[in-house]
């Protein structure tokens, strides 16, 4: 057990005070490269408390000792015997550009310094120096290098677009993705929820592919799709005569996912009676073909998926709560198209890439018109509907970018509407001729007054104000669907009361 102890001149230099531990394991491993054997000497001795320390007197030395070990740190003289220390910095950074470098010479300028700092060295010591001093240095050294690689971490887990075959980058999709890579590993059971056409297959077929099992079979079985009389033949297989029409022996899904995966999609069509055997085979990991006498023992990795809510259909009666429990070990909520924002965007653009290559056209992308209006519907089919609409424009049309005519039902109905809108919000543009010329707004060839022209902040509070309305209150959807931030629409807000008041009084 580790205990505090008072400390001196041995101790980590924290207010007296060392944790003891004689487990190398747990100090950093530095690699101290010292041309001066008895200085190396005295300052292993000032680290060993704290840092497991290999000495080196020359580059050559440095070198052999980076191809055999991993350090965490590296403290370096600039003089060297058969070199300097910079070249260990440039030869180190064209490889990793992490691991700390502090370097250390008896002549120190600020022409080394700079140098050192522009290879990127972490921090720079001129001897003599106090061992506080060097512990504090490297210390300082370790942190900047754990703070970067969590910065590096977040941004990877946090600006992804993709994540194996699925493709999103919103807050409910980055939270799906950490869930499967930390569920991955696991032999736990995985229970995705989500409306129909939300990806639920998908996030399995990731799961299988992040997990150990990734080499092993994956086998999915759709549980609506086969018959309640059949449904326990699909899973756990069946022997000669089991049944008429069973001519053959048969192996189930159980059997064929044996060391892998084995999905099990609307796993609340399943019947009440083959719950409950399914319940016994995952809690023994045996099952028994139909018609069989034989248990067979496997291994597998359950993961089952309903776009129903399991707790409901627990107090309906139709799904045993022993099962849902059993299953329900780790969730992983799939989130609606229509609460995704941009993401819709983003799938739609891969498949319309996807589907060209596919039949052979020629499109590159939507006109503003179409992302517009594929940002305010609202994808009852959700991903599913969504590859059907593009799938129909590629095949029915060929041209680079895809108009609103030729959106298919019911987005033709969505066109009308929202061009309606976007109408409305132009009223006060100036049109532009063929021949990019400005022309006269209609108001002033009708004797208008230049009055009729209305402040750009009372344009902006309409369409501002349409949208917030268009998603039912929901200020940070009709953000998204603006490109701007929330905080933005809040800003403007309290920006048009003080506005309000003040053509109030103008007008007085």
């Amino acid at each position: 057990m580790e205990s505090a102890e008072p400390g001196n001149d041995a101790g980590s230099g924290m207010g007296g005070y060392r944790v003891q531990d004689n487990s190398n394991s747990i100090r950093p491993h530095i690699l101290l490269v010292e041309d001066s054997k008895s200085t190396a000497l005295v300052y292993r001795s000032y680290l060993a408390a704290d840092f497991q320390v290999s000495l080196a007197h020359s580059l050559a030395d440095a070198s052999r000792l980076q191809a055999e070990s991993r350090f965490e740190l590296l403290l370096v003289d600039v003089r060297l015997p058969d070199g300097s220390g910079l070249d260990i910095l440039r030869e180190l950074r064209l490889e990793d550009s992490l691991t700390p470098v502090v370097l250390m010479t008896a002549h120190g300028s600020v022409d080394i310094a700079v140098d050192a700092m522009r290879l990127g060295a972490s921090d720079f010591l001129t001897k003599p120096f106090e061992r506080a001093r060097l512990l504090v240095t490297l210390q300082n050294a370790l942190k900047g290098r754990r703070l970067t690689q969590i910065v590096d971490e977040y941004e990877k887990s946090c600006t992804r677009d993709h994540f194996h075959g699925m493709v999103g980058a919103c807050l409910p999709m980055q939270s799906v993705y950490r869930i499967i890579e930390s569920a991955a590993g696991s032999r736990a059971t995985v229970f995705i929820s989500g409306e129909s056409g939300t990806g639920k297959e998908l996030c399995a077929e990731a799961l299988h592919a992040q997990s150990k099992r990734a080499a092993k079979p994956y086998v999915a079985l759709n549980c609506a799709a086969i018959p309640h009389d059949l449904l326990e033949s699909e899973i756990f297989g069946h022997v000669k005569g089991a049944f008429t029409g069973a001519n053959a022996a048969r192996e189930g899904a159980a059997a064929r996912a044996a060391g892998g995966t084995l999905f099990l999609d609307e796993i609340g069509e399943m019947p009440l009676d083959l719950q409950s055997k399914l319940l016994r085979f995952i809690q023994s990991g045996a099952f028994t073909p139909v018609g069989g006498n034989t248990e067979i023992q496997t291994d597998l990795r359950f993961v089952c998926a309903t776009n129903r809510d399991p707790l409901e259909e627990v107090r309906a009666g139709r799904f045993r709560e022993d099962l849902y429990y059993r299953l329900h070990v780790i969730p992983v909520q799939m989130p609606a198209l229509r609460d995704r924002g941009h993401d819709c965007l983003l799938i739609a653009r891969a498949m319309l890439k996807e589907y060209s290559a596919d039949e052979q056209r020629d499109f590159i992308g939507f006109t503003p018109d179409v992302e517009a209006i594929f940002q305010s519907y609202d994808w009852p089919g959700n991903v599913r509907e969504l590859s059907n609409v593009i799938r129909n424009i590629v095949v029915l049309n060929d041209a680079q970018w895809v108009e609103p005519q030729m959106l298919p039902t019911p987005l033709d109905g969505v066109v009308a509407s929202d061009m309606q809108v976007f109408a409305a919000h132009s009223d006060t543009a100036t049109p532009v001729s063929d021949s990019g010329e400005e022309q006269a707004a209609p108001e002033a060839t009708a004797g208008h007054s230049q009055h009729s022209i209305e402040p750009l902040w009372l344009s902006e509070k309409r369409i501002i104000e349409h949208a917030i309305s268009h998603c039912q209150g929901n200020v940070p959807r009709a953000a998204a669907f603006l490109e701007i931030s929330p905080s933005t629409i809040y800003r403007k807000k309290q920006q048009w009361g003080r506005q309000e008041a003040e053509s109030l009084e103008l007008n007085a």
